[in-house]
């Protein structure tokens, strides 16, 4: 069983964020990604590195698995995923995107623009839950 809760910014421990996932726009659509070994989509996002600010982990993973060159970034939420009893802790954020350039040679085989969130999703038990909290927030 899982559960996904929400948070208001600065009300977890900073050293317990682990992910930072941003949901981004470009040209008025949303910027899903393929990861290389997946035929599933997903938000932009990954893992915080040893020291790095949680907002630098933003911008770097949306510039390493969109090619995001020109963009604004805004922190939204913490939310937690609960699995098996253990809580794990992330940071959503909201990208408007104002210029692409190449996609870097990374994990991710292609971007994608969409309407809405498409249905093939990699993690399809947690990603409606911060794509529904981003639309409410920002649409």
């Amino acid at each position: 069983m899982l559960k996904i809760n929400f948070y208001e910014l600065n009300k977890v421990e900073d050293s317990q964020l682990k992910f930072a996932v941003i949901a981004a726009k470009y040209n008025e659509r949303w910027i899903f990604v393929r990861h290389r070994e997946r035929a599933t989509w997903e938000i932009p996002g990954g893992h915080r590195e040893d020291g790095e600010d949680i907002n630098l982990t933003a911008s770097r993973e949306l510039k390493e698995e969109t090619g995001a060159k020109e963009f604004s970034i805004i922190p939204v939420c913490v939310y937690s995923v609960t699995r098996d009893g253990v809580e794990t802790f992330g940071q959503l954020f909201y990208s408007q995107v104002e210029s692409l350039d190449e996609l870097p040679d990374s994990e991710i085989g292609e971007i994608r623009l969409f309407d809405t969130m498409p249905e093939e999703l990699t993690y399809p038990l947690i990603q409606p839950y911060l794509f529904k909290k981003i639309k409410e927030t920002y649409i």
